[in-house]
């Protein structure tokens, strides 16, 4: 064909092979490769840089570092656990790079945060042992939600195996990254404490001089080697409050996102949100197309376009292949064959054989004259030699015997054109059970039409039974049964935002959208979960108060693995593939509503709904009470001791 369209450049050729959907579905993965190392330059570039600070001794840049690389080490050992045990690559893998990173960085930022809000006169280890005790509580649940969600994808209820073998390896990934955090990562934290402790420079790792020495040295000198401690000491409780993320959202973001006349703007930003995700909802339809799957510039996409712009009214050429041995000559076999093929264009050598033997006025109406007419004259005649390859023969003695034969079929359809195909393999498929001729329908695309008749409604009931199993886990392990409200509140607006709108830019429910939403489930609770549990068990006094500690507390970690996510995202739209382009769009909208949800709707919204903090009040002014009882106390020198009370 190729050379056909060389020799003829007036014509314009599309074909489609048995093997074309195969090739130019793994072809996406080979044109992926040099993007997914961008993406991951990216993501290592910026968790760097946000794991930065101007001083030199608090600042990590390292930890960022490596934290980014023990996820990808984490990856890494999940696919040789794949190849190991014989598993069969394919391109819908490639999500899984991106999920498991978005989710082992949440573990690294949070690690990376709960050292931060540790006080520094303590010893190294137990700073490490209080943030371990912030964090491991919350990444545990998290990272046991996502293996009860994939794991449900990867359990025999699914029969998609595209989707099982995806669900499999992200369990394995999550598993991995779990254990690799807090060994492999948690020992580079306690070696970075170690150095702060020794008053070593975080990335020169050389001792760092004192303030009489610096003021001796060049300015630049000052600015490389400067711990901030004469800045700080003073007046600063807390050194990591300079941190560049730390800073912006305390004394900027917190206090705008909390001004009353900010308020009503993001009332009405939510409503709008709301609005376009139901309206989305409203529009899902099963409307799949195969060139979704495909890399864009490949022959199987061009053929397909093609294809629907001038044939949208004719299904695909089905293969009718009988595959046991069938008395053709017998008339009720003839009748048999008219009637299934009733409906369909078809391209029979059956139907041209009956015609010729009609036309020449030959009679073969048993075994040796049917045989030896179409070996002898019909399949030498050079109109019907092509119906060779339809038919194969076997030799038994001097006798010949027809063991399969295969027809060619074409059915008019309407402009829904896959649902009107489903529905007819969905009728013959059946009769070839049930009739008396034994036969089977393909052709190449039915793989994937199969695969979308199911994806709308088996991943989706798996991902509900995930969502389902998620909520009663969190209702027996709830910290506080508000905190355990709202968390379903916000995952269910996200989950719902992200279908909608990923509707709306034409994102079908295919099995890479479908694998995304219930990615999106769990990245949701990842961020949420922390900030709201925060939240909820925050002793100020007022609901205002209460969201500021939260966003300082945990919104630094949040925005630094959300923006890592985002930026590493961006090569893909440079992928010539449909897949890769489903796949950042889906990405996109569950980090933009997750961000979205974090900074916007909830430290709004959670000041004007419960929990109230009246109760926190009342505690505090008991406590300040007791506080005004003067108590004496007598220390007496000895010599056994150093102080006696």
């Amino acid at each position: 064909m190729r050379k056909l369209q060389e020799e003829h450049q007036d014509l314009q050729l599309y074909s489609l092979a048995s093997f074309s959907l195969w090739r130019d579905f793994h072809k996406t993965s080979i044109l992926a490769r040099s993007k997914v190392l961008v993406s991951l330059v990216l993501i290592l570039t910026t968790a760097t840089l946000s794991s930065s600070m101007k001083d030199c001794l608090r600042s990590k840049p390292f930890l960022g570092l490596l934290g980014v690389l023990t996820v990808c080490i984490s990856i890494v050992t999940a696919a040789g656990i794949f190849f190991v045990t014989d598993g069969k690559y394919n391109s819908t893998l490639l999500g899984i790079p991106f999920f498991a990173m978005g989710h082992g960085t949440k573990g690294v930022f949070e690690l990376l945060s709960g050292w931060r809000r540790t006080r520094e006169n303590l010893p190294f280890k137990d700073r490490v042992a209080d943030a371990y005790s912030d964090v491991m509580v919350t990444y545990t649940m998290t990272s046991s939600l996502y293996l009860i969600t994939f794991g449900m994808g990867a359990s025999p209820f699914t029969n998609i195996e595209a989707v099982k073998v995806f669900c499999q390896n992200m369990c394995v990934s999550i598993l991995l990254n779990y254990f690799y955090i807090f060994s492999f990562f948690g020992s580079c934290l306690v070696f970075a404490g170690q150095l702060e402790q020794n008053r070593y420079h975080s990335i020169f790792c050389c001792k760092i001089p004192s303030a009489e020495y610096l003021d001796r040295k060049p300015v630049w000198f000052q600015t490389v080697m400067s711990d901030g401690h004469q800045q700080t000491s003073h007046h600063e409780t807390d050194p990591y409050q300079h941190h560049f993320i730390q800073h912006f959202l305390r004394e900027h973001y917190n206090e705008w996102i909390t001004n009353i006349y900010v308020k009503p703007f993001v009332v009405i930003l939510y409503l709008i949100y709301a609005s376009f995700s139901f309206m989305g909802c409203l529009q899902i339809s099963d409307r799949a197309n195969i060139i979704n799957l495909l890399a864009s510039d490949s022959p199987s996409v061009s053929y397909a376009m093609v294809q629907q712009k001038y044939f949208s009214n004719y299904s695909p050429v089905i293969g009718f292949y009988i595959y046991e041995p069938l008395e053709y000559w017998n008339s009720s076999v003839q009748e048999d064959l008219r009637r299934l093929c009733s409906g369909f264009t078809a391209v029979s050598w059956v139907e041209q054989y009956y015609q010729f033997l009609k036309v020449s006025n030959i009679s073969a109406n048993n075994k040796s004259d049917f045989i030896s007419v179409l070996q002898s004259s019909f399949l030498k005649k050079p109109e019907f030699q092509h119906f060779r390859n339809d038919i194969i023969f076997s030799k038994a003695g001097d006798e010949n015997n027809i063991i399969a034969s295969r027809l060619y079929l074409v059915a008019r359809t309407s402009r829904d054109k896959q649902k009107e195909v489903i529905e007819v393999l969905e009728k013959l498929r059946p009769l070839s059970l049930s009739k008396s001729i034994r036969f089977i329908v393909f052709n190449p695309s039915f793989v994937f039409m199969d695969h979308y008749g199911l994806s709308v409604t088996v991943p989706v009931l798996i991902a509900g039974f995930g969502v389902l199993l998620v909520l009663i886990l969190t209702f027996f392990l709830v910290i506080h049964p508000l905190g355990n409200f709202w968390l379903i509140l916000s995952v269910t607006s996200i989950e719902l935002g992200v279908l909608g709108l990923m509707t709306l830019w034409n994102v079908d429910m295919d099995c890479i959208s479908i694998l995304c939403l219930i990615y999106t489930l769990n990245f949701a609770i990842d961020h949420c979960a922390p900030l709201l549990y925060t939240f909820v068990l925050a002793t100020e006094h007022t609901r205002t108060q209460c969201i500021k500690s939260s966003l300082q507390e945990h919104g630094t970690a949040i925005l630094q693995n959300v923006t890592s996510f985002l930026i590493g995202l961006v090569p893909l739209l440079f992928v010539p593939s449909n897949l890769t382009f489903t796949l950042f769009k889906c990405l996109l909208l569950t980090g933009g509503c997750t961000l979205l949800h974090c900074f916007v709707i909830l430290p709004v919204f959670l000041t004007f709904f419960p929990p109230s903090k009246k109760h926190h009040k009342k505690k505090k002014r008991a406590k300040r009470k007791e506080r005004e009882e003067i108590e004496c106390i007598e220390i007496q020198e000895n010599p056994d001791h150093v102080t006696t009370v």
